[in-house]
């Protein structure tokens, strides 16, 4: 929900009725709990089997969906409070404002480690097991949150060392332009989102193309690789829509100045929500193994009398 100081005042001198703003909380609040149903289904079943925990493609996964719902939950708030509370002390700000940065920033990375994990399922076999290591696959989740942190934290320490203190006990409306004004920043965060761009896409693309001509040789296994990574490309090309936040919304103000704030609801539905949601279809539907154990886990959950039973026969 990031965006600049005169788009900022076209939302405020177009607010929304009451009926209206009632209606696109609900409607965020629902696919945010319904989102998460999932991703807690997911989470639930990936640790009550072992099978699951000790395969470091499901590691991978897990980590992707509980930062995803790490991010739902952080951006559904922050809009909730964009129509309640409003505004919020620059101190609580930051802190939100940096775990969402964090968690979006995760999400194109961990795709490409995913994608890249296929390659080598696919395309190295007899390798697999000793590259794709449980130890090597939780230093590769470490690389990306080092990586995310890298690019984010100079945003505070460069407010830090150039707004007073009083700055951080001011309140705000709760945006990333409004508690890491400076200028600089601007500046970095739009290079940094290139080359992020630019390298995850590079990544997709080559292991797209490599399993794409392994496929047409090998097995049925490899041509569904190449599938799902069409379908990590599609997430990544809707995640890393986030890049081109600044530019896309000037472009929404330009197009649509009457129905701005309803173009700013859109489009944080299909960037910031809608990608979140693909995850539980290529892993919770695709993939035979979690669809498995993970249909037992959501048929006990409808009879709570039930479930103790449930989970016995699962195991």
């Amino acid at each position: 929900m990031n965006v600049s100081s005169p788009n900022v005042t076209v939302v405020l001198q177009n607010r929304d009725s009451f009926t209206k703003a009632l209606t696109k909380n609900m409607i965020v609040v629902i696919i945010s709990i319904s989102i998460n149903y999932i991703y807690a289904g997911l989470i639930f079943t990936f640790c009550k089997h072992q099978i699951f925990y000790t395969n470091p493609r499901y590691i991978l996964f897990i980590h992707l969906v509980i930062n995803d719902m790490t991010q739902v939950t952080l951006t559904v708030i922050l809009f909730i409070i964009s129509y309640t509370i409003y505004k919020l002390s620059v101190s609580v700000c930051c802190i939100f404002i940096l775990l969402a940065l964090f968690t979006t920033e995760n999400t194109p990375l961990n795709l490409a480690s995913m994608a890249v994990e296929c390659y080598i399922a696919i395309c190295l076999p007899l390798r697999h097991v000793q590259i794709c290591t449980i130890s090597r696959t939780l230093m590769l989740i470490g690389l990306i949150w080092a990586t995310s942190m890298l690019s984010v934290l100079p945003d505070l320490f460069v407010t830090l060392a150039t707004e007073p203190l009083d700055f951080f006990h001011s309140r705000v409306f709760c945006l990333r332009q409004t508690v890491f004004p400076h200028p600089l920043i601007i500046r970095k965060r739009d290079l940094s989102y290139a080359v992020f761009l630019v390298i995850v896409l590079f990544v997709i693309i080559f292991v797209y193309f490599r399993i794409l001509f392994t496929a047409k040789t090998a097995s049925r296994d490899a041509k569904k690789a190449r599938n799902t990574v069409v379908l990590h490309g599609f997430q990544l090309l809707l995640s890393t829509a986030s890049y081109a936040t600044p530019q896309l919304k000037d472009a929404l103000q330009h197009w649509f100045p009457e129905n701005y704030s309803d173009s700013l609801f859109a489009y944080y539905i299909i960037v910031q929500i809608l990608p979140r949601s693909i995850s539980p279809i290529i892993y919770g539907i695709r993939d035979k193994t979690f669809r498995r154990y993970l249909k037992r886990y959501l048929l006990c959950t409808r009879s709570f009398q039930r479930e103790s039973t449930c989970l016995v026969q699962i195991e």
